[in-house]
């Protein structure tokens, strides 16, 4: 009899792992399929982006959602841009319903994106977003501030941690223009942290991306400048 019981609880335990692993591979399985669609839908934008050459206009109905949804990175605001470089044109292709200002690629991390105009929650779910300044375009003689979660699952700026200074980044802005610019400084500071934002560049486009840290107590901070 005693035997009988122990072979039914080593059956019960032996059914919850079998439940557990099976559990555990349908959620490896369904996150590697959510890479995998991400990554080639933004891959394939990137790789047919040609700049503003169709009317790609962002109509109130598609970002119906920017006016009332909340920046979850509030608490990093930029301060006013001080250029006078605006937009090119009212024209804008949109990616998911929001207008791109262009595309970034890094070779060292296999990443591929668009450069959407307007950090919201829904915008950094699918692709990068330029956090500052708050208008004009890519590639322009500024410092042009880029934000990407890191979920720690190789989507957005997850690989960050990984590049160092010497690595290159590409930058297409709608114009069609494809500037190469080159990683020269890495380091970690605090979520409030915006004093790096509107530094003097010489007149020299440069780029700066900004992650959350592994652990999320901090930001990790990339600067690159165009050669």
């Amino acid at each position: 009899m005693f035997e009988s019981k122990y072979s039914k609880v080593l059956t019960i335990i032996l059914v919850i792992v079998i439940i557990a692993i099976v559990g555990l591979l349908g959620f490896l399985g369904y996150d590697y399929y959510q890479n995998y669609i991400v990554t080639k839908n933004t891959s394939d934008f990137v790789d047919n982006f040609q700049g503003d050459i169709e009317d790609g206009n962002v109509t109130n109905e598609e970002n119906n959602l920017e006016g009332n949804e909340t920046n979850p990175f509030d608490e990093i605001k930029a301060p006013e841009a001080n250029s006078s470089s605006s937009s090119s044109s009212n024209k804008r292709k949109t990616y998911k319903g929001f207008g791109v200002l262009g595309t970034i690629e890094i070779p060292a991390t296999n990443l591929k994106y668009p450069v959407l105009e307007k950090v919201t929650k829904s915008s950094i779910e699918a692709a990068v977003a330029r956090l500052y300044p708050s208008s004009g375009e890519l590639n322009e003689p500024y410092n042009t501030v880029i934000i990407g979660h890191n979920y720690r699952n190789g989507l957005f700026f997850s690989n960050n941690k990984k590049l160092n200074v010497g690595d290159k980044i590409y930058i297409t802005d709608n114009n069609g223009n494809k500037k190469t610019y080159t990683i020269y400084n890495k380091f970690e500071t605090t979520p409030e942290d915006t004093s790096f934002y509107q530094r003097d560049t010489g007149g020299v486009p440069e780029i700066t991306l900004s992650t959350c840290t592994d652990d999320s107590k901090a930001r990790l901070i990339l600067f690159a400048k165009a050669e």
